[in-house]
């Protein structure tokens, strides 16, 4: 389940109740907790629960670890609607199943509850009904605008300013945007909101009807409006920023093989060449012979 579903979910549930609870228990899922830690330690929460408790203003109650009783309750709920509400009954939209459930809650409030505390506060025998009454005058008022729930993606910017999300293509503004580009796609259940990332302003890029299916192309002709058609071909002279200034014509170059040839004529004639007897050399080689030896190089007449 994904943010925007588990959140979504809860926007629902507010609207239905009319009102906000002062607390809301949790177990530790990746939605609410951002990592799980040791037990007796303080447990992270996501940035997501977190804004989302405070725009509704809740707390946040997680679940010791290993601690399956603090939700017995909860999942019992599981059972009885599965059992009252799904069980044999074949549904064709969402819809229908909302009909389904609105049938089945005056039944429901009608029944004794058998769960509650044994106090002086809840007498034994109430009504689910009149405990609903009680705890819904408890709740607190909604805030004046929902939340906006929405699943943060990062996307690339293609080169003909379409973003690529779940399979589908959407376009942004070309003349506000760049090919390759970094930028984050919220998806909301019905809409998808395109904004720039922090570095390059974080402002709304374009808002589209989020796609039912795969493969759709959600397109604003007037975000292609910045692209080349291809069909632009004209040309233009900067104005001559000298007016009267004539222009001669530079003094040709001289070809590249008689370059080369200047090159080596140059060189060669400063070069000194110096001519010795080869006898020089092998004395620097072995200039001094042990009594008895002789120079196994032997001396050549001079060659030059």
């Amino acid at each position: 389940m994904g943010l925007s579903a588990f959140w979504g979910a809860h926007i629902r549930a507010f609207d239905h109740f009319g009102g906000v609870p002062a607390t809301v228990v949790y177990d530790r899922t990746k939605t609410v907790v951002r990592r799980h830690v040791r037990p007796a330690h303080a447990v992270p929460l996501h940035p997501a629960a977190v804004a989302f408790s405070g725009h509704y203003g809740f707390e946040i109650d997680v679940l010791g670890a290993y601690r399956p009783t603090g939700k017995g309750r909860v999942e019992r709920q599981v059972a009885i609607v599965r059992d009252h509400v799904l069980a044999g009954r074949t549904f064709t939209d969402l819809a229908d199943v909302d009909r389904a459930f609105a049938d089945w809650v005056p039944i429901r409030r009608g029944q004794v509850h058998r769960t509650l505390p044994r106090t002086r506060a809840v007498p034994p025998g109430q009504l689910i009904g009149e405990r609903a009454a009680v705890d819904h005058a408890a709740l607190r008022p909604l805030p004046a605008q929902p939340y906006l729930v929405a699943d943060a993606h990062l996307r690339r910017v293609g080169k003909d300013a379409l973003v690529s999300f779940e399979a589908s293509l959407y376009s942004v503004p070309a003349d506000r945007v760049r090919a390759g580009q970094r930028v984050e796609v919220r998806a909301g259940t019905d809409s998808v909101a395109i904004a720039a990332l922090t570095c390059d302003g974080g402002q709304i890029l374009c808002v589209h009807p989020r796609a039912t299916t795969k493969g759709s192309w959600i397109v604003d002709p007037a975000h292609w409006a910045g692209l080349p058609d291809g069909h632009t071909r004209a040309t233009t002279v900067d104005p001559d920023p000298h007016p009267g200034h004539v222009v001669t014509a530079a003094p040709s170059a001289p070809a590249p093989v008689e370059l080369l040839e200047q090159l080596v004529a140059a060189k060669v004639g400063h070069v000194h060449v110096d001519h010795r007897p080869l006898s020089v050399y092998a004395d620097v080689i072995r200039p001094h012979n042990h009594p008895g030896e002789t120079n196994e190089f032997p001396c050549h007449p001079t060659y030059h």
